[in-house]
């Protein structure tokens, strides 16, 4: 569906997720992330860019793992720390991952996929045309009902603090995975909002495209 498109079901309201792709499994449980090797980190920097050209090629799920525990993983497991920053620790900023077979939340401590849609909500992430049939559309959602200890005058720019700090968590990733990716923040928040069942005290922060670059691999990595 193309920018035009989106934008004039938006004005009638009438930008909707589709049907699923595939089978999905309720929960996945994701194979332990690789957390040495890669790129080392000034090489990875280098490397960083927004893309907006994506193969539909799905990512492994070993990738899928790496991924998103770089995005916000525990990676000090006896103090629940994650790999991204949170204002008073509280972890307000929660992970959605939008893929052909359904909407899913990665829960951290578990490092696995809750199913909770059963529709493809990727074309309803943003108004450009390509994150349609990419691998997938990471949405970040601050839940306020979580920072009580921050004052509410504050809450917001905290969390697109520390939703800035994952987006570009996994823009390193993909440096290093080879991946292409993009942070966007130009989608209707309403349908958005509306299509992934959010509640009053969830806000949708900024949307992340993710997928291989066109032409590299006709199947995914391991």
């Amino acid at each position: 569906m193309n920018t035009l498109t989106k934008l004039a079901l938006g004005l009638i309201g009438k930008v909707r997720p589709l049907p699923t792709v595939g089978d999905a499994a309720a929960r996945i449980l994701l194979p332990p992330p690789a957390r040495d090797g890669g790129m080392p980190l000034m090489q990875a920097f280098r490397h960083r860019q927004s893309q907006r050209e994506f193969a539909s090629t799905p990512l492994s799920e070993q990738q899928l793992s790496d991924l998103l525990w770089a995005a916000g993983g525990v990676n000090r497991p006896e103090l629940g720390g994650r790999t991204a920053p949170s204002a008073m620790n509280a972890q307000e900023v929660r992970i959605y991952v939008a893929l052909a077979r359904g909407l899913f939340l990665y829960e951290p401590q578990a490092h696995g996929l809750e199913r909770v849609l059963a529709s493809d909500v990727r074309s309803v992430t943003g108004y450009q045309d390509f994150v349609d049939n990419a691998a997938l559309d990471l949405i970040f959602v601050a839940d306020h009902a979580r920072m009580k200890l921050i004052p509410a005058s504050q809450r917001e720019a905290f969390a697109y603090a520390a939703a800035g700090a994952m987006a570009q968590n996994v823009y390193l990733f993909c440096a290093s995975a080879h991946l292409a990716a993009v942070v966007r923040a130009w989608f209707d928040r309403n349908a958005l909002s509306t299509a992934m069942g959010l509640g009053n005290d969830e806000q949708v922060l900024l949307a992340q495209t993710v997928g291989a670059v066109p032409g590299t691999s006709e199947q995914p990595a391991d």
